[in-house]
């Protein structure tokens, strides 16, 4: 484990960390991105990449569109 962690960069390994949350149901997708500091579209395809569906519900869907306004923002 220690040497998968030392190959990759911190940026790597925080988008390990919101892959693994948002699949296991811990985070919105909106918080997933936010953890993982990619956009939308990098997130989906990294999502998509390892086959993990895009789940969410209309209080996950409000919560992912204040996200992107906040993110739109900067």
């Amino acid at each position: 484990m220690t040497q998968l962690v030392a190959a990759l960069s911190a940026q790597e390994l925080l988008g390990e960390i919101a892959v693994m949350l948002f699949q296991r149901e811990r985070l919105s997708l909106g918080q997933a991105i936010r953890l993982s500091a990619t956009g939308f579209r990098e997130f989906q395809h990294l999502l998509a990449s390892r086959q993990i569906p895009i789940h969410s519900d209309v209080a996950d869907f409000e919560e992912d569109l204040e996200t992107l306004r906040e993110l739109g923002r900067r």
